[in-house]
């Protein structure tokens, strides 16, 4: 990819790149929406990616070219604002290289920028915390900035919290971040600790990408948000404000008559999540794969019935693809409200058996999903 989007950018910009940097995509292997609310989740880092390519301007523009379109968008380094609707795909570089100069970057002069990717947009593999972690790692690298790894995770996650505007935990960046071949993230987001263990050699991911479209910053996500942090207010009682991951549901289940159904059963499914993170782990380690599917099932159902963040195609491809041989388990991956599904497989699991649950999904909706066999890959870095 490197050699053609070092092509690309000399074809749009005249000049050749002088700094390369790539992040890839992840999956949300369990631990669905408890990142923000303090607790455990795990993912793992995809073979798919997006490369950003740099290099200086002599003067103080920064330039953001987009492949598909050939459109570029000049900003100047004095007006760091956040760009309209039309123009929101640049506020995800735009916001990193705000808050790297915020952490001690210095810039004295703009840059060019182009992208490419192979992440496949919409489908909840988080291509915006790619793009944040490859524009980043390529900035600090074309103004020689010295910044460790878990700090530009924390300015990608900032970009797209305080700029752009979706309330993300930092469960998208840390595995885009810290992500390993062969290998899961394990994230603590309260102490916002990373470790990776590995993954059973014959395990595979696939992601059945329903190709409805989800809009999380358009309201939905935030309306999660904001009814944990509700929940969360309530539970503290008052006192210091402490997220869901401090509370059990014994704590929750005392607090009951205070809280409405729905905040209720928000917090319900934060708190049950977390538990079964720490049992999926405690499984991997001991290689109960089957007992790991038995808990994204259930992870789904809690989605679907608690947190209410799925939808009809998501559920149908999980009841769908769960009965198919050589599944261990399926739940919906990222944010829902549309989006993809992830099915966890041994190596058995073929393309003609994923093919096989798109032709019944077609059936039922009148289209097809889109398919993605996943590998496990490496996290951000420069190339």
């Amino acid at each position: 990819m490197k050699s053609t989007l070092a092509s690309y950018f000399e074809k749009t910009y005249g000049r050749p790149a002088e700094a390369f940097a790539q992040a890839p995509g992840r999956i949300e292997f369990i631990g669905n929406h408890t990142d923000y609310n303090g607790g455990l989740t795990m993912g793992v880092a995809i073979d798919k990616i997006v490369m950003a390519a740099l290099a200086r301007r002599d003067d103080k523009k920064l330039c953001f070219a987009s492949i598909k379109t050939g459109e570029k968008v000049l900003v100047d380094m004095d007006d760091l604002q956040k760009r309209d609707r039309e123009h929101n795909w640049v506020n995800y570089p735009l916001g990193v290289f705000k808050y790297l100069l915020e952490a001690g970057m210095t810039a004295d002069c703009g840059f060019d920028m182009l992208d490419m990717s192979s992440v496949p947009p919409g489908a909840g593999l988080s291509s915006s915390a790619a793009i944040e972690l490859s524009s980043g790692y390529a900035m600090a690298s074309l103004y020689g900035f010295d910044i460790d790894r878990k700090s530009l995770v924390r300015i990608g996650r900032q970009s797209e919290n305080l700029f752009v505007g979706m309330p993300c935990g930092i469960l998208d960046q840390g595995v885009s971040g810290y992500g390993k071949a062969d290998s899961l993230v394990y994230i603590d987001c309260l102490t916002e600790d990373f470790s990776n263990f590995p993954l059973p050699h014959k395990c595979r991911f696939w992601l059945f990408n329903s190709t409805k479209k989800h809009a999380l910053v358009d309201g939905l996500y935030a309306e999660r948000h904001a009814e944990c942090m509700e929940a969360a207010r309530v539970l503290s009682e008052g006192g210091k404000m402490r997220l869901l991951r401090h509370f059990t549901m014994s704590d929750l289940d005392a607090a009951k008559e205070k809280l409405s159904q729905k905040v209720y059963n928000r917090a319900r499914h934060v708190i049950e999540e977390n538990a079964r993170v720490l049992k999926a782990k405690e499984l991997l380690e001991r290689g109960d794969i089957a007992g790991v599917g038995r808990l994204l099932n259930a992870s789904h159902e809690s989605s679907k019935t608690l947190f209410e963040n799925s939808c009809e195609e998501l559920d149908y491809l999980v009841d769908t693809v769960s009965g198919v041989e050589g599944v261990y388990g399926a739940r919906l991956t990222g944010g829902g409200f549309g989006g993809a599904v992830m099915a966890f497989t041994d190596d058995t699991f073929s393309q003609t058996q994923a093919n096989e649950v798109a032709q019944i999904y077609e059936k039922k909706f009148g289209k097809k999903p889109m398919i993605f066999a996943c590998a496990s890959g490496d996290g951000a870095k420069t190339v």
